[in-house]
């Protein structure tokens, strides 16, 4: 399998592609397997998305949204995997090498976590209180 690849010069994301034959029956989640252990930069983390064309041309979906793959996940066993459901009624059919999903590396902020007295800002509400 080759390695993770940019499409386009101004691509965030790199291609994630299935590294085995495998069938997804409807309304099933299967973790694809990439083949890939990815060790992420400390501060780091991986997402994953599905591609743009991946639920419309295939009818599969990345099954949590979006997968978050910390930078401790990277022993040898550590197989980057695409968790996706099929939402269609029939089996859709997964080849080595379909790209399936894209990864992206996002730095992140953890948080300081103190209990404290409820803050003084007004409720916004939320759920469309916007309109």
């Amino acid at each position: 399998m080759p390695l993770p690849s940019y499409q386009t010069a101004g691509a965030a994301g790199f291609d994630l592609a299935a590294s085995a034959d495998l069938t997804v029956e409807p309304g099933r989640i299967a973790l694809v397997p990439t083949g890939l252990v990815i060790e992420v930069p400390a501060g780091h983390c991986l997402g994953i998305f599905a591609r743009s064309s991946t639920p419309l041309k295939r009818g599969l979906v990345v099954a949590n949204g979006v997968g978050v793959v910390d930078s401790d996940y990277c022993g040898p066993e550590d197989e980057i995997r695409i968790q996706v459901l099929n939402v269609t009624d029939r089996p859709v059919a997964i080849r080595r090498g379909d790209r399936l999903a894209q990864g992206l590396i996002l730095p992140f902020v953890r948080a300081d976590w103190r209990e404290g007295e409820a803050p003084a800002r007004p409720t916004r509400g939320g759920f469309g209180s916007t309109g």
